[in-house]
């Protein structure tokens, strides 16, 4: 007998027994019995459902899901992020640094972290275009260590997006406690 056979014939006995029938002979057993206790009847459907799930699956426990804590990454971690020479957004670092820790176990570094940073010290500030778009403008500040404008093609015409060179990268990394804890536990 195979293991989902062997699961099959538990769940019919499960389900004998919750309606008050012996299993092995098909008989109704006497109402004082304890099996047909409501609460014992209960736990024996409750049961049975749960092999008729695992029986539906071909026998596989899904294994349940981790609950992730907050972002997080330790320093020797932050020592194999790869500083791009070719400037990169913003999105693209987190996304990178992201890449350097176990995504089932903490929640993801969001881009918008960074930002937020950013713009809360000066280095950034958000401005809404004549088309209503809002932008991250780097200001002085945020020149000063590598964040700026570039301009690119698209399909529609020419856009800008703000892009941070490696110093500017270096900065984040150097900084990146100081971003996980200003903004708060993420999940």
């Amino acid at each position: 007998m195979t293991e989902l056979e062997t699961l099959q014939r538990a769940k019919m006995y499960l389900d004998k027994l919750a309606n008050g029938i012996d299993p092995l002979t098909d008989v109704p057993v006497p109402d004082n019995d304890c099996i047909n206790q409501i609460r014992i009847s209960r736990c024996l459907f409750y049961v049975s459902g749960i092999l008729k799930k695992l029986i539906e699956s071909g026998g596989f426990i899904e294994k349940s899901k981790k609950r992730k804590t907050s972002f997080a990454i330790p320093q020797e971690k932050l020592t194999e992020y790869k500083i791009e020479e070719k400037p990169i957004t913003v999105s693209e670092i987190a996304r990178k640094i992201n890449g350097l820790v176990d995504l089932d176990a903490v929640s993801k570094l969001k881009y918008s972290s960074i930002t937020s940073f950013l713009i809360q010290n000066g280095f950034l500030v958000e401005q809404v275009s004549a088309e209503g778009k809002k932008a991250k403008i780097p200001t002085d500040r945020g020149i000063n260590i590598g964040i700026f404008r570039e301009e690119r093609a698209g399909r529609d015409g020419p856009y800008y997006v703000t892009v941070y060179n490696a110093e500017a990268q270096r900065f984040i990394l150097d900084n990146i406690y100081a971003i996980i804890e200003f903004n708060g536990p993420q999940k």
